[in-house]
């Protein structure tokens, strides 16, 4: 077998199928507790005896904005993950459409946490 040459590559390329970066894992994990913590704030928020929607909406600002300074790159994804379920659970129970207020509120807070992050980061970090 002269001319043939086997090549061994023990460490797959990152993205290449079968591998997972750490970066993926470390979204999505993100993402869930975004999910949870929206999940929570809704489910807080869509209780009968619950009426103080300054709390709720001081809530969900807080939560968008820590995800948005953990990750300033994925704002848009922290917002919807968090403010999305005030609103579903708004309209779904109440008919009430205001609450489509609390994703203004997310996305202010999650972009503000992301611009926070990128003012406070050193310069010359990225």
């Amino acid at each position: 077998m002269e001319g043939l040459t086997i090549i061994a590559n023990p460490t797959p390329k990152p993205g290449s199928p079968g591998t997972r970066e750490p970066r993926k894992g470390l979204f999505l994990a993100m993402t869930l507790l975004a999910i949870a913590v929206g999940l929570f704030i809704g489910g807080v928020d869509s209780r009968p005896t619950w009426d103080d929607s300054g709390i709720t909406a001081g809530m969900i600002f807080l939560a968008a904005a820590l995800f948005g300074a953990l990750r300033p790159s994925r704002a848009a994804v922290w917002a919807l993950a968090v403010g999305a379920w005030v609103p579903l659970f708004g309209i779904a129970m109440h008919r009430n459409f205001g609450s489509l207020l609390a994703l203004a509120v997310a996305f202010f807070g999650a972009y503000a946490g992301a611009l926070a992050r990128k003012a406070l980061a050193p310069l010359g970090a990225k």
